[in-house]
């Protein structure tokens, strides 16, 4: 039986809480000389800030506004109760850490209480809270806290990814990697995002370590594997839009090896094949395991998730979106596509919005609608020519199949916005670099970043 009268934050907050916080900065401190020079320093500590921040404001949104929710179930419904069977039994403690989700077997008296306990991907942001609850005397705010440290890492990680490629974008990259307000406030918190999120950035800054710039170590791949891994066992439709894209970019990058101009556009579309049937092979070999993500699954997949989250109660029940018809094929899903991308990165409009987050939401994606246009219309962009680059290819295809994904399965703006936190960084990344582009000299070779 839950007990109602459980809070999210309490007297722990106070005492805890700080005390996280410092260690936190005492090891940013020691570690910043070694991973930023002279320009990124100015970005370090304000975006790890920005991140706390977004953590604790979180919290006090799902206590003081929504009265509950998921972080609320993850935590308090979730990670607490591990944590009190450890203080009783640390051999009960040490068999939730260690459940799949479904053996009640010892763990009953605990397990029964908590709600994400039979959804092994919800589970696992229960059993990482838990062990930093072990830390942290199962503070929320310090817990989320470490959350949000885990993801300052990894986005970090994904910011010098394309600094060390366009030095003198740092500013704009740093906008887009850490103060997008939507991504450093839904993806801060004691959620699925903020691991999810993490994992994205390392993976991609590792991918680059070790195919691109071809600097393999142990190390790297070890936490490629890692962050992939935790894609796999969170949210496992990540993985499946993000595998695809990073095989391109790095055969993409390897097309250099070839001088002549005019082979490259012959080899080119052989390239996009190979690779392309590669990402279908590693989308097969990752859906495997879990039938719903499957390739023959997802339209019924997308289907049932679209109707459950539209119709679902609570104070986002009044901020549901259609598409039109889902009937369960993939032809009817792709028919989709276009207003699903749309829906993803340029909606809500301001006239949709219905509650304070939705208006914030709006002006976001209104601000996102104006980027794009003055890039396709006024800056009179060649967006064949700038896809070239094997960046640009990257960030927009992961982007704009990762909005497609989503859109087509959340049919609820509440939901959306936090579901579709991924795909930003991506998205305006993927926009500085093609004005960078038009204002390089279309002579310099696009297949390459511009050195300084």
């Amino acid at each position: 039986m839950i007990d109602s009268k459980r809070k999210i934050l309490d007297y722990r907050d106070f005492v805890v809480f700080p005390i996280v916080v410092a260690i936190i900065y005492l090891v940013a401190y020691t570690l910043r000389p070694s991973v930023t020079d002279e320009v990124t320093r100015r970005y370090f500590f304000p975006a790890l800030t920005v991140k706390i921040a977004g953590a604790l404001i979180v919290g006090l949104v799902y206590q003081f506004y929504y009265g509950g929710g998921d972080t609320f179930n993850y935590h308090t419904y979730g990670s607490r109760y591990v944590w009190e069977a450890f203080w009783e039994s640390p051999m009960t403690g040490f068999k939730l850490i260690f459940n799949n989700g479904y053996d009640y077997n010892g763990v009953y008296k605990y397990a029964s209480k908590i709600p994400f306990f039979r959804d092994p991907p919800s589970y696992n942001i229960v059993k990482i809270a838990a062990i930093c609850d072990l830390f942290t005397f199962s503070c929320y705010s310090a817990t989320a806290a470490l959350f949000a440290a885990f993801c300052f890492v990894g986005m970090w990680q994904f910011f010098l990814t394309f600094y060390e490629q366009y030095p003198h974008l740092h500013k704009g990259l740093a906008i887009a990697t850490f103060f997008i307000p939507s991504v450093f406030f839904w993806g801060s918190g004691l959620l699925k995002d903020t691991i999810t999120l993490g994992c994205l950035g390392i993976a991609t800054f590792q991918i680059y370590k070790i195919f691109i710039v071809r600097q393999p170590s142990l190390s790297r791949i070890t936490m490629l594997l890692l962050s992939f891994y935790g894609l796999y066992a969170i949210k496992i439709y990540i993985l499946l839009t993000f595998l695809p894209a990073a095989i391109l970019w790095v055969f993409l990058f390897n097309l250099r090896t070839i001088r002549s101009q005019a082979i490259r556009t012959i080899v080119f579309p052989f390239v996009l094949g190979i690779a392309g049937a590669l990402a279908y092979f590693a989308t097969l070999k990752a859906s495997e395991d879990n039938p719903k993500y499957a390739i023959s699954s997802l339209a019924r997949t997308a289907q049932e998730t679209a109707y459950d989250i539209r119709f679902q109660t609570g104070k986002d029940a009044g901020s549901g979106y259609t598409l039109g018809e889902l009937d369960g094929t993939l032809g009817s899903m792709l028919a989709l596509a276009p207003q699903a991308i749309n829906v993803s990165i340029f909606r809500p409009y301001l006239w949709e919005a219905r509650n304070p987050f939705m208006i914030l939401s709006a002006l976001e994606s209104f601000a996102l609608l104006l980027t794009t246009l003055y890039l396709l219309w006024k800056r009179n962009l060649q967006v064949f020519s700038a896809l070239l680059s094997p960046n640009i290819f990257f960030c927009l295809l992961f982007s704009l199949t990762f909005a497609f994904a989503v859109g087509v399965s959340t049919y609820n703006f509440g939901t959306l916005v936090r579901y579709k936190i991924p795909l930003m960084p991506f998205f305006v990344v993927g926009l500085m670099l093609m004005l960078d582009y038009s204002n390089r000299d279309r002579n310099v070779e696009v297949l390459e970043p511009t050195e300084y």
